[in-house]
């Protein structure tokens, strides 16, 4: 579905990404792991198009592209989630599903929302996530962050995202509100959704991941299936503990 080649992006004289190589089939749940300052965020800005890489090619669905917008990388179908959502807490459910894309009725050059339709839409797909909305016009600063966070997924979904990138999804819900956003992920890889999922939460990740590619510093330290490594092993690769130990070692001081 997708494939990163030799990513590499500098900001001046900042290396922010050392030669990055990523692929994600469909149907997949493929974790992009790493603690602050990994180079997570800058890879996922460059497969929405917010960011063009310095050196390296990206290729969908089997052809060379270039992402030089957001827009571009939405029209291909790819979606992002970000960890704020892009949601309006004084805004209806309704209004916020359709945010940018609302449904209307041309007369003449006058333009109607068509307010039922979008509303029934919205309920639908709620009710499909496991999420009972009552009146879809209930602004969504009541509903629970796992809610919301399911909403801003479902209105991805909707409108025809064939890969979605999830930005630390979970990171301020609780353990209830997590469950119901994991479920939600397993049902759309079931679908055929590509899914990158961005957490530092190892725990998380192999819930649901299929596979697991950890950055560190800017740097691959490699894709691994969720058989080749255990929840330890990821998270020294993470904190950077494993390659610490390999630099001691080669520096001849590994039993000091």
């Amino acid at each position: 579905m997708l494939q990163l080649d030799n990513i590499v992006k500098r900001f001046g004289s900042v290396l922010a990404l050392n030669g990055v190589t990523f692929d994600l089939a469909a149907g997949e749940v493929h974790c992009l792991l790493g603690d602050n300052g990994a180079g997570k965020s800058t890879l996922i800005r460059i497969i929405s198009g917010y960011h063009q890489p310095t050196e390296g090619s990206i290729r969908f669905e089997g052809r060379n592209v270039r992402f030089d917008s957001p827009s571009d990388a939405l029209n291909f179908g790819i979606a992002t989630v970000y960890q704020d959502l892009a949601l309006v807490p004084l805004m209806s459910v309704t209004r916020n599903f359709f945010m940018g894309r609302e449904p209307v009725r041309a007369f003449g050059p006058i333009k109607h929302f068509r307010r039922k339709y979008a509303e029934e839409i919205a309920a639908e797909q709620m009710r499909k996530i496991g999420i009972s909305v009552s009146d879809p016009n209930i602004n969504v600063g009541v509903m629970s962050g796992g809610e919301r966070q399911t909403l801003a997924i479902a209105r991805a979904v909707y409108f025809g995202a064939k890969v979605l990138i999830l930005d630390e999804p979970t990171s301020a819900l609780g353990v209830r509100q997590t469950a119901t956003v994991l479920r939600y992920i397993v049902e759309l890889r079931a679908q055929g959704v590509a899914i990158i999922f961005i957490t530092h939460n190892v725990r998380q990740a192999r819930a649901v991941g299929d596979r697991f590619t950890v950055l560190n510093r800017g740097r691959s330290l490699g894709t691994f299936k969720k058989e080749e490594k255990t929840r330890d092993e990821l998270e020294d690769l993470m904190s950077g503990t494993i390659e610490l130990a390999d630099l001691v070692s080669v520096a001849g001081v590994g039993g000091r």
